[in-house]
């Protein structure tokens, strides 16, 4: 495994957000639309993986830990302006959030 530096990793936007949305993409069986609410009327759409595992409405409410800075990205006709962060066992995402109420937006460090 390479390492980067610190100023490497300050430059990423790392953020408490919840899904408040999500809505299943024609054609595609492993990724699914979803919405996020970064707070301080920063809402944006990602593309959330692991679709075979979960139904698009039982994510909603989650909060998760994104990368908000990350270069968009377009998949299936949908541009992603957002990376939620997730363990991944066996391809299956386990979304990283938080064990307390957080306020959306709150940077991780």
């Amino acid at each position: 495994m390479s390492t980067i530096s610190y100023d490497d990793f300050a430059k990423l936007d790392i953020r408490v957000a919840k899904i408040i949305g999500t809505e299943p993409i024609e054609g595609k069986s492993r990724i699914i639309k979803g919405r996020i609410d970064l707070g301080n009327d920063d809402q944006r759409d990602v593309i959330i993986g692991g679709a075979q595992y979960y139904e698009p409405e039982d994510i909603v409410g989650k909060t998760v830990i994104v990368i908000a800075n990350l270069e968009p990205k377009k998949m299936a006709g949908v541009e992603s302006n957002a990376m939620l962060l997730a363990a991944d066992v066996d391809d299956k995402p386990f979304w990283l959030t938080v064990a307390e109420d957080v306020p959306l937006g709150s940077p991780i460090k």
